[in-house]
């Protein structure tokens, strides 16, 4: 087993793009890792560093007290898993599964062995004389992480593998992979694009955009106290209402456009900062969860029309607009001034039951204790 440690890790290339800008990343025995963030952040470029697909430019990685930055990729120890599976489809899953122990030259009983083991870790048992080809999109996931498993690696690295599966398997999928990993308490890495997937999964979540880390914690810290804008509007699905507001000097009236709401004596004394933004404009935020429809007079309300309803079976999802301006996820007072962010458009969750329509002006319950503060030019977090 391995502590795995990026210390300060760089990617640049030769034209001068910096894909990953000084990430700092431990992962310690047995933790599930989750690197998410959306196209193009930088997650694979830091799977194929640690796994040495790619080149470090500076910084350091290790693994445990080892140096790898020069070490080749098969002398890593470690066991890769895709999205594509990458299985031999004139093999039978067995040997699939005890290829890389055949190319060790392991006597074939050992090879049977540990093989089978495996195969009833993954409940493939009676799959072993089958091709690929004749088995589903979830079992072909399976083979390709008994083939991983069988060389009891110190790393496990996973690109994205549930990607190809339909929506029902991926949920199954997900269960399988946090069970054996948890079993097997190797450190991994897995990148993903799907915040779900990654609340889901993982021990902790490193959250990239453009080639850096913005925040990096156990899943529930994330979801209650994101650094930033990005973090809070990435995370939760649906996303984050995020709205220009404004602080009135008492520090308790919040204006959002025409409307405003009460805070409550104990959130301003729990988010200290609030006094610096006292007769001045920031970024307010409020999950789906948190607003309720209809409302009721004895807690904060705004008003609403309603555009869209999303009837989920065992909810619905309800978008409204209010004539506050809408921030998106790059959060920074530019979007504010140039008018980029004009509309008032939000969702909120409400009861399957519920009896609203669309183009209803509905009474919208804010769970005050809930709303996110951020700064409108950094675009980071209001707390202390």
């Amino acid at each position: 087993m391995a502590t795995v440690n990026l210390e300060n890790i760089k990617k640049s290339y030769a034209n001068g793009f910096e894909a990953v800008h000084g990430l700092d990343l431990s992962v310690g025995e047995g933790e599930f890792m989750v690197l998410v963030g959306p196209s193009g952040c930088g997650k694979t470029t830091v799977l194929r560093m640690v796994a040495g697909l790619e080149e470090v430019t500076s910084g350091t990685l290790r693994f445990g007290n080892r140096v790898m930055n020069n070490v080749p990729p098969r002398d890593r120890d470690i066991a890769m898993i895709f999205q594509n599976y990458a299985l031999y489809p004139h093999m039978s899953v067995s040997d699939n599964i005890g290829f890389a122990l055949k190319l060790r030259k392991m006597p074939k009983d050992v090879i049977s062995k540990q093989v089978g083991e495996a195969a009833g870790i993954l409940g493939l048992i009676n799959w072993l004389d089958q091709k690929p080809g004749q088995l589903s999109g979830g079992q072909r996931q399976r083979v390709a992480m008994g083939r991983a498993i069988v060389r009891e690696p110190s790393v496990f690295l996973m690109d994205e593998p549930l990607s190809n599966l339909d929506a029902k398997l991926r949920v199954q999928m997900r269960v399988e992979v946090s069970r054996i990993q948890r079993r097997l308490g190797v450190a991994t890495f897995y990148v993903t694009h799907d915040q779900t997937e990654a609340m889901t999964m993982g021990d902790r979540v490193a959250v990239l955009n453009n080639g850096s880390l913005q925040q990096c914690d156990v899943p529930q810290v994330l979801y209650d106290r994101p650094n930033n804008i990005f973090v809070a509007a990435f995370i939760g699905s649906p996303s984050m209402n995020l709205y220009e507001a404004f602080l009135g000097s008492n520090k308790t009236t919040l204006s959002l456009g025409s409307q405003s709401i009460e805070l409550t004596d104990d959130l301003v004394k729990l988010r200290k900062g609030l006094n610096r933004y006292a007769g001045k404009k920031l970024i307010i935020g409020v999950r789906p969860e948190h607003l309720m429809i209809p409302g009721s007079n004895d807690q904060p309300y705004l008003y609403g029309d309603v555009d869209l309803i999303e009837a989920l079976g065992s909810e619905l999802l309800v978008h409204f607009s209010i004539d506050a301006r809408r921030v998106h996820a790059s959060g920074v007072q530019e979007d504010l001034d140039t008018g980029f962010s004009i509309s008032g458009e939000g969702v909120a969750r409400a009861h399957a039951r519920t009896n609203v329509s669309i183009g209803n002006r509905v009474q919208i319950g804010i769970y005050v204790e809930g709303i996110q503060f951020f700064d409108p030019t950094s675009g980071n977090a209001i707390w202390d």
